[in-house]
């Protein structure tokens, strides 16, 4: 999608590639809606980025889209903003019922599984053999699989909504990176997914760009220990 002739620069700042899975929503709900943009990385070992990756911050506050005036925070937030920008771009379904759907299970993304983000942290560099998942997270996974399972069902894949890419599997895409790091089993069809992600260009962009990424000293994510 070209940039329109007077539309502004757009910028996302962002936090850890490697660690920040809200970092990583954003950017490919940005690369969904073809807005050109340029990303700016904050330093991850800045107090406030820690916070943030640590989940010891009261609000999340990256990444952050600046455009035309606008500041926009929050993910879904962006999304929306960005929607409303762009509407050709698709990032929600057409199909009434699936756009209920999909807005409803982004928004338990946004706001749930609190127990999946504190003991699996999203770590992209790492890989963890043996890895105990207990019963809070397990409860949190399973739930996951079942949205999967619904949605895939329904809309028949390979996307969460059909044949093309939304929102939704931009919120879900840094779930597969901690299965995948943590060695989560999955069913058929949820594996499926899984791979359908993995095998997304942006997403895969954004995994090289974070095995690239200067290693930040962050000892409570390193996996010392198991938890």
């Amino acid at each position: 999608m070209r940039q329109k002739a007077s539309e502004p620069v757009a910028k996302l700042r962002i936090s850890s590639r490697n660690y920040s899975s809200w970092s990583m929503r954003g950017w490919l709900i940005l690369r969904l809606s073809g807005l050109p943009f340029r990303t700016e990385v904050a330093q991850p070992d800045d107090p406030r980025t820690r916070a943030e990756l640590l989940l010891n911050s009261s609000s999340i506050l990256l990444p952050c889209l600046e455009h035309d005036g606008a500041a926009v925070w929050d993910t879904l937030g962006i999304a929306e903003y960005l929607n409303e920008l762009r509407p050709e771009a698709g990032l929600f379904p057409q199909d009434r019922l699936a756009r209920a759907r999909c807005r409803s299970i982004c928004g338990e993304m946004h706001a749930g599984f609190h127990a999946l983000r504190s003991s699996l942290p999203m770590n992209l560099k790492a890989h963890v053999h043996g890895f105990t998942v207990w019963s809070a997270a397990r409860a949190d996974i399973e739930r996951i699989l079942h949205l999967w399972r619904g949605c895939l069902e329904e809309w028949g894949g390979p996307w969460l909504f059909g044949a093309e890419r939304c929102v939704a599997d931009a919120m879900f895409a840094p779930v597969v990176t901690r299965f995948r790091t943590y060695e989560v089993k999955l069913d058929e069809v949820c594996e499926g997914y899984a791979r359908t992600i993995e095998g997304w260009a942006d997403f895969r962009e954004w995994v090289e760009a974070a095995q690239q990424e200067p290693e930040a000293r962050i000892t409570e994510l390193e996996f010392d220990a198991e938890f």
